[in-house]
């Protein structure tokens, strides 16, 4: 298995990739608990609001795949393909990486973690080429 479910931990402030957990932390809301600690359900809905995306609770279920992921890994260490093949696994039922896709025409990481208060590993986005991942 390539991972959304590996190890345990929680992560700290401004969650960027591979910053380590901080375990007196808690998540604000009891639905997303591998959250930021300053990220919340509305300033990722308006972001999404002002990116023209309606989200409907797939889409949480991505952010929280992201959030629960990046809270387990050191993620700095894991390539851009790793996490979409851990993605790609979790929502294998559902269609995979082509149904993410369908949900975040922005990219499941690129904007992905951007809604989710994640900072996109290295690679994520292509900004050179003008292509997300």
């Amino acid at each position: 298995m390539t991972g959304l479910n590996k190890g345990a931990g929680s992560q700290g402030a401004s969650q960027k990739w591979g910053q380590d957990s901080d375990p007196g932390a808690e998540a604000k809301d009891p639905d997303f608990p591998h959250a930021p600690p300053n990220w919340t359900r509305a300033d990722a809905e308006a972001m999404a609001n002002s990116e023209d995306l309606e989200m409907l609770e797939d889409h949480w279920d991505n952010l929280r795949a992201l959030q629960e992921y990046c809270s387990r890994h050191d993620c700095n260490k894991y390539s851009v393909r790793e996490l979409h093949d851990a993605l790609d696994e979790k929502f294998h039922a559902k269609g995979g990486y082509k149904y993410l896709y369908a949900l975040f025409p922005g990219g499941p990481i690129a904007q992905g973690c951007r809604l989710a208060g994640l900072e996109p590993p290295a690679g994520a986005i292509d900004k050179g080429f003008g292509s997300v991942v």
